[in-house]
This record gives C-alpha cells, structure tokens and sequence, in this order.
C-alpha cells in the first residue's frame, strides 16, 4: 500500500456529461506532481450520480493514464453489503489496484455486523481494501479495536482512511494499529493530515490535492524524513485554503477552485450544485492569501 498523497479526484463534467478530456489532464497534473495514488469514485467524484458505464470507462482511463506510476483506489462502499461487492467487483474487473469502503451509512450497523461487512468483502476479492470512517456523514463510528479485528483477521485489509474530527480516536488507531505489520493509516482530512503524519500515519487522501499535489506531497516526504519544520510550514501556508475547501458539502468548493485554476467547467450533478458567491468569495481570499492564483489573475 502506499505512502503520501492519495488525490480524491473530482469527475468533471461539461453539459451533463463526464468531461473525459479536463480529467485526463487532472489526473496527468497529479502524477506529474508526484502524489502517490488516485482515489476514483469517491465522495469528491460524486460517485452517486455516476452511472455504471460512466465509472467503468473512468477507471479505465485513470489506469491508462497511470500506467503503474500511481496506485489506482475505486470508491465502492454502500449501506448494502450486497452491491458493496458488486461494486468492488467491478472495480477489480477494470483494474484498480484496491477499493475504498466506507463504514454503512444510515442503517447504523452495530460493531460486530461492521466487522461481518469487512469480513465478507475481503473474503470475495483478491484487491486490498481501505477502511473507511467518516462518522459526520455515514452516522456510525468504526472504533480502532474493530479495526484491529478485521485488520488482524483479513490480511486483503490493508488501510483505513480516518476522517474522524475526534482526535483522540486518531492516536488510538495509531496505537492500535501500527503493531500490524504494512498496515497504513490516512489522514481523510486535510487540514488535519500533518498532525496525523507526525504522530505515524502513513499519508493523507486529499482533496486539496487536486489542486496542490506536489505540496501536499512534499509535506508527506517532509514528515517521512523528518523535517517537521519544513513540513509545518506546508501546513500553515495552506491551512485556510484546506479550511475554505469545506464550508459547504465536499466537492462543490474544490470544483469551484479548480475552475478558477482552468482546469474543469464548474459543473456538478444534482443533488449538489455550485458554491455560492459567499464560499466563492472565501475560497479567492484563502487561494491567494496562500499564494494560489486564479487563471484571470496570473500575469
């Protein structure tokens, strides 16, 4: 598994339709800039209103587009164990090299029935699996001796993405789970990601990084060699950005940002739809204040 920045990309679009041309060149930014894998069909790539042709041919591209230079991670969790495995299935089948599998949202299974999820998943593919905890949005908590558990019992279990806000939690998953051997713990947050590479995480899945990636990776590296100065620097110069990017529900500020970069049409799928002029606002303050430019503004 890796180590660094996993890039959650965004999926582009332009008139309704995945704009195939601004993500080959998304994607080609992030490799150039040396982040470490790419997160296809999560959250930040509004992986609920892409069809099943639609991320077939994304993940298709994506692995392309990599060709061994960058680990390719399929977004595939649900609330049903059932098409949880559909999906992973077809991320295995198009080449991904793991899946990401969030905690079951809405029908807040116990412990042990999170632990029988991962467990069942893990026994019907061959592909390395991250756990996913993001308690804000699924309404259940995967506690670090659950993780343990499944971690210690399914060796295809390789990861969990921690975007838990309790800090506590972090260290505890830290203490847990680093006693097994390769396991990797992630930072799902960005604005947290340097507070857990300093305590022995393993690297962040980043949104910021789809518009930041070589800094966001030389923080990692400078963490891994440690050069915590260097690296806090990092942190601090982009702290507000990270901030701006959440103020509304990920990822209509980052599309935001990334048109203002030139890179994707401002454009997403409803349910969601685009940052209004208060977060557009915010987000042009903190990109310039930590010295990102827009397009319009660039000499």
């Amino acid at each position: 598994m890796f180590r660094g920045v996993g890039t959650a990309i965004v999926t582009p679009f332009k008139a309704g339709e995945i704009d195939y041309k601004s993500y080959d060149r998304l994607v080609k930014f992030q490799i150039d800039n040396g982040v470490s894998a790419i997160f296809v069909l999560g959250t930040t790539g509004e992986s609920p209103t892409v069809e099943s042709d639609e991320s077939a041919r994304l993940i298709d591209r994506t692995v392309e587009l990599c060709n061994g230079h960058a680990e390719i991670v399929v977004g595939a969790g649900t609330n049903s164990t059932k098409k949880t495995l559909e999906l992973v299935k077809h991320a295995e089948k198009h080449g991904a090299n793991g899946v990401l599998v969030v905690t079951p949202y809405y029908n807040k299974p116990t412990q042990n029935g999170l632990y029988e999820h991962y467990r069942y998943i893990s026994e019907h593919t061959a592909l390395n699996v991250i756990i996913y905890n993001v308690p804000g949005r699924t309404g259940v908590n995967i506690l670090p001796e659950t993780v343990y558990k499944i971690a210690s019992d399914c060796k295809n279990v390789r990861g969990l993405k921690e975007a838990n806000a309790d800090i506590n939690q972090v260290d505890m998953d830290i203490l847990t789970l680093k006693s097994i051997n390769d396991f990797r713990i992630y930072s799902g947050n960005d604005d947290s990601a340097f507070h857990l590479l300093c305590s022995g995480g393993d690297g962040v899945v980043s949104v910021a990084s789809n518009i930041i990636p070589k800094e966001m990776s030389e923080m990692c590296e400078f963490v891994f060699e440690g050069k915590i100065e260097k690296a806090r620097e990092i942190h601090l110069r982009f702290f507000n950005f990270f901030k701006a990017l959440f103020v509304e529900s990920n990822p209509i500020p980052v599309k935001a940002a990334l048109e203002m970069r030139g890179f994707i049409k401002n454009e997403l799928r409803l349910p969601l739809v685009t940052a209004n002029e208060k977060t557009v606002e915010m987000l042009k303050s903190a990109m310039k204040k930590s010295g990102i430019m827009p397009v319009s503004e660039v000499a």
